[in-house]
């Protein structure tokens, strides 16, 4: 779900108008957690890091979309670490200046909520998937998911995603090699057709074929 353009101005009007480069850390684990943030322009990429440096991707979020919900826990920390991937312009929002513009728009306070309950979804079904799937499997859904729907915000136009294989890997949780591999196996049965920086599905029901065992029906 995205908020509309008119609770964009609301939000906008609250909050702090911040760009970022393709790459800039927005904020990292650990760090006080007082902002909302909504996508004004651009991707950002919301991910776990290790001690030892691995990164573990849980999302892009793009434009019209919010994130930093720990926000509205009093004293909390931040779970995760968010960095631009493109040029991104960001609307931050202290709670304490969005919070009486919420008092006054239900749609906006409607929206919010359900952008969160949104990400609550998504990442239950990150955990399923992380757990239950192999790595066909993982890769299958992936696709079917982000492709479900032309999402131009997002980058996901005619059934094609703005992915290298790096991408892919760090996202569902398998090695590089391990995702060139299968999407070759997906090209080889015409299910996808990889190119520079993209990764377009060709055939829903391929795909679906290799999600036999599970009987979620990805649109």
């Amino acid at each position: 779900m995205r908020i509309s353009e008119e609770q964009f101005r609301i939000f906008q009007n609250a909050g702090q108008l911040l760009r970022y480069r393709p790459g800039e850390l927005i904020y990292m684990q650990q760090d006080s957690a007082d902002t909302l943030y909504l996508v004004c322009k651009g991707r950002v990429r919301v991910y776990l890091s290790t001690e030892s440096g691995e990164e573990v991707t849980l999302e892009i979020v793009e434009r019209g979309r919010i994130f930093g919900e720990s926000s509205f826990v009093q004293n909390a920390r931040r779970p995760t670490t968010v960095s631009a991937v493109t040029e991104t312009e960001l609307a931050a929002c202290r709670l304490s200046d969005l919070g009486p513009a919420m008092a006054g728009s239900w749609e906006l306070t409607r929206a919010v909520l359900q952008m969160m309950s949104d990400t609550c979804d998504y990442l239950s079904r990150l955990v399923k998937r992380a757990y239950l799937y192999d790595r066909r499997e993982r890769l299958a859904a992936f696709l079917l998911e982000q492709t479900a729907t032309d999402n131009p915000d997002k980058g996901v136009v005619d059934g094609a995603l703005p992915y290298t294989h790096e991408d892919l890997a760090l996202v569902v949780g398998l090695s590089r090699v391990t995702v060139t591999r299968v999407l070759g196996e997906f090209q080889s049965n015409g299910w996808v057709e990889c190119g520079y920086r993209h990764i377009r599905v060709r055939d829903r029901d391929g795909l679906h074929s290799v999600l036999a065992r599970f009987p979620e029906r990805i649109p």
